[in-house]
């Protein structure tokens, strides 16, 4: 089974959020439609990008890696500029 690490902009606040999941497309459903405790204050969710693994622990590897502080500030510089623009 595919999984995928997924990173959202947050239309709100320019919030970057990192996650991993079997299922992108209701991955980011929930997270719009509130049923994701961390980013429901934060609601609407864009996706950015989305990378595809092999394996959930591939995946979940990945998704810790972005969340690491200084990548995920990394993150925060190049895609804050989206949503700026």
């Amino acid at each position: 089974m595919k999984y995928y690490v997924y990173i959202l902009l947050s239309s709100k606040n320019n919030d970057i959020y990192v996650g991993s999941t079997a299922n992108v497309e209701n991955r980011v459903n929930r997270h719009n439609q509130g049923k994701v405790k961390s980013t429901k204050p934060y609601r609407p969710w864009k996706l950015l990008k989305c990378e595809e693994f092999g394996s959930r622990s591939e995946a979940v590897k990945q998704e810790i890696f972005l969340k690491n502080h200084q990548q995920k500030e990394l993150l925060k510089i190049k895609y804050g500029q989206v949503a700026k623009k």
